[in-house]
């Protein structure tokens, strides 16, 4: 069968950002751009198994039934499709932000549960012009004004945005092509919302030549940008930086003789690495974070505990940050860590603690900070410790960081 020139343009779009036989998931919410989507993903020829998943946020009674037209589509289409609920907002913050990190982390646990370490999403090259224009009224950088890339590691997914480069009108013009209608979300005119303004101003400003496709490259140009960065950053990292145990530990003479850019650079990738954090902090706290460990030895920062003794920084997650945290076997422990060992069941993984420690009276072998082994993983069985891998308790387990240091740097 011919292909028109626009659905030809999405598959290629496909191809390119999206290779390999491994399982694709798509994150579909019955809106235009997402639909398109799982119908090219569907029709590649010789493409990979694809998996639909929708997330009803409950916050409009129309959502429910619009999940259940993206099930019946899929059905059509033979795709499987999951339907998962948010239930978590307390009418406080922005709700769309909220809205946004709550969609990721279902999402990303539903496709982990599966096996599938990779989700695409339907952004356009308008969500990335609009995007750019929210970001420069905040004072953005270089990374803030390179917006979206195609492809980003977080929550342990690779999440793949393979139509950046393609208008929103195409992908509208593919689904009345193939004659599938699609929904409108309210939201998308409400002007409450900074992107709908955003896209209003998008409007007014087009006659001025900026648009959506001049942002665009603009975003492109400054992607490259940042990946040079990225690039300079990672070669330091493997001179200056020791990953240990899941913590980072960095010469601070080394890096103190980093162009100012590149130190900074590091630094956010380690906290984000240890952290998982959605976000870097922002830079007003990252320097009054610097200047207590001027005076003082230690502190604390989005979820991690920097230690400065004998020339040396070292990032590790703060025990507070993981205390409450559980996962069972097979999946990731506090978005990292991958515990494997003879489970004969109802164990689950914890951080270590206090408690557990106490069990371990060889943990100082190791040569592990004890407040790293602190915030590490432990196999439990209720109050039992079965196994604490970093602190030399229980042998035939092992755990395992998912992802290297430095691959992080090169992909966020």
């Amino acid at each position: 069968m011919q292909l028109s020139p626009g659905a030809a343009a999405l598959q290629a779009a496909l191809g390119r950002a999206c290779p390999g036989g491994a399982p694709l998931a798509v994150a579909v919410s019955g809106g235009g751009d997402s639909l398109a989507l799982l119908l090219a993903a569907a029709a590649r020829p010789s493409g990979p198994p694809v998996l639909a998943v929708t997330v009803d946020h409950g916050l409009r009674p129309e959502a429910a039934d619009e999940a259940r037209s993206v099930a019946a589509i899929c059905a059509r289409l033979g795709v499987p499709h999951s339907t998962l609920v948010w239930q978590g907002w307390d009418g406080r913050g922005n709700l769309q932000d909220a809205a946004r990190r709550a969609r990721m982390r279902l999402i990303a646990d539903w496709a982990l549960a599966r096996g599938i370490d990779r989700v695409a999403l339907a952004h356009t090259r308008d969500d990335q012009a609009e995007t750019v224009l929210m970001r420069l009224a905040r004072g953005a950088g270089v990374d803030g004004l390179a917006a979206m890339a195609t492809e980003r590691q977080a929550l342990g997914v690779a999440w793949l945005r393979p139509f950046l480069d393609i208008p929103r009108a195409d992908l509208r013009a593919f689904l009345t092509e193939r004659g599938q209608s699609w929904a409108e979300d309210p939201s998308n005119d409400d002007p409450r919302f900074d992107r709908v303004r955003v896209r209003q101003a998008l409007a007014l400003l087009a006659p001025l030549g900026i648009g959506a496709e001049g942002l665009a490259a603009t975003a492109a140009r400054l992607g490259s940008a940042r990946a040079a960065l990225d690039a300079c950053t990672a070669e330091a990292a493997a001179r200056i930086a020791v990953e240990e145990a899941g913590d980072v530990v960095l010469d601070e003479a080394a890096r103190a003789a980093l162009p100012a850019e590149i130190g900074r650079r590091l630094l956010l990738g380690a906290l984000a690495w240890v952290s998982g954090a959605d976000y870097p902090p922002r830079a007003e706290a990252l320097a009054a974070t610097l200047a207590r460990l001027e005076t003082a030895p230690r502190t604390t920062l989005q979820g991690c505990l920097l230690i400065r003794e004998a020339g040396l920084l070292r990032i590790g997650r703060e025990l507070a940050a993981v205390a409450g945290l559980s996962a069972p076997i097979g999946t990731l422990w506090d978005g990292r860590w991958r515990l494997a060992g003879p489970a004969t069941g109802g164990e689950e993984i914890r951080a270590l603690g206090e408690a557990g420690l106490a069990l371990c009276p060889d943990w100082r072998a190791t040569g592990l900070p004890r407040s790293s082994l602190l915030a590490s993983p432990a196999v439990w069985r209720g109050g039992t410790l079965v196994a604490a891998p970093l602190a030399g308790h229980g042998t035939d387990w092992s755990a395992t960081v998912n992802r290297p240091f430095r691959t992080r740097l090169l992909s966020h």
